[in-house]
């Protein structure tokens, strides 16, 4: 499976209807995971603000996956 350019600085959103509204910026990546800021959260109350680990296979648009918004020069 081919692996998606994620960027540091780049705002992503998750594609799964469970978590709909989640979006994250990236602040680190290394071989396995981009780790993120929550900017948005899927509920009221969320975890807006905290750190996440998502996995770099799931950066791919897919159901469950998440969607690119905002990219990085």
């Amino acid at each position: 499976m081919k692996q998606p350019d994620v960027r540091v600085g780049q705002v992503w959103a998750d594609n799964d209807k469970r978590s709909e509204g989640r979006a994250v910026r990236v602040e680190e990546v290394d071989a396995r995971y981009a780790y993120c800021t929550v900017l948005t959260a899927a509920t009221p109350g969320g975890r807006t603000g905290q750190r996440t680990r998502v996995s770099l296979e799931r950066m791919l648009p897919t159901s469950t996956g998440y969607r690119l918004l905002d990219r990085v020069p």
